[in-house]
């Protein structure tokens, strides 16, 4: 059937531009690093089709930069693009506690709010241990199934998209330290509780928090590896 082909070729772009997002998040491909359709295609053995339309996906979720037309490169953001992103997952967060939890908690199914409260104890107990690379996969999980408590699509793909972006630029970051335990913050569940209470005050608190404990660690970091460099140029 013509479509099958479509389907599989569909499917097959899914895929690869999954598991590129999952390695730009993580750190193995770095902010900086330049590739080319081909140089993908053979590294997951696959045709340049698939992988270009991947990668495009990846330039509009602005992962990716296109260089001249015919390399990628990871994207590379700042410490001032970071400050905006915490901004922006605030505005976002604090806009959807304040108008739409009441209302979509109301028509929130049961398994719903188990799922997210299963999503808030994963990720705290791998941000307890200090696990990041488990950690930021229950963390992406768990504030996407919290937005899409609201029951909006656009309100959860943005903040996805704004919390993906934040963390490729503070994984490389907080890998320098080494050891993580009892340095990433681990409150989601308490965040579901206020949530499911609505008690908005409280959420919002938390949210406050939150950003004061992850601009505070990135602060010092980022004055931490730029004096480092200082001192080797």
């Amino acid at each position: 059937m013509p479509g099958s082909d479509a389907v599989r070729r569909t499917t097959l772009r899914s895929q690869i531009a999954d598991a590129l997002r999952d390695e730009v998040i993580a750190g193995r491909l770095p902010a900086g690093r330049q590739f080319t359709v081909k140089e993908m295609a053979e590294q997951y053995g696959v045709s340049a089709t698939p992988v270009r339309e991947a990668l495009l996906d990846l330039c509009s979720q602005g992962l990716l930069d296109v260089e001249l037309h015919r390399s990628y490169r990871v994207r590379e953001f700042s410490h001032a693009d970071f400050r905006d992103m915490i901004e922006a997952r605030t505005l976002i967060v604090e806009g959807m506690f304040r108008r739409s939890t009441a209302r979509a908690l109301q028509a929130a199914t049961p398994q719903a709010l188990a799922s997210v409260r299963r999503r808030a104890e994963e990720a705290g107990r791998a941000a307890v241990a200090g696990d990041l690379d488990i950690l930021i996969g229950y963390d992406l999980r768990f504030w996407r199934e919290m937005a899409g408590l609201v029951g909006n699509p656009y309100i959860s793909d943005f903040l996805d998209r704004v919390r993906v972006q934040s963390w490729i630029f503070t994984v490389p970051l907080l890998r320098s330290l080494g050891d993580l335990r009892g340095r990433l913050w681990d409150r989601h569940a308490d965040l579901v509780e206020a949530v499911a209470c609505r008690d908005v005050e409280e959420a919002q608190r938390i949210i406050v928090a939150y950003n004061e404990h992850t601009l505070a660690l990135i602060d010092c970091l980022t004055d931490t590896t730029g004096s480092n460099r200082g001192s080797t140029e």
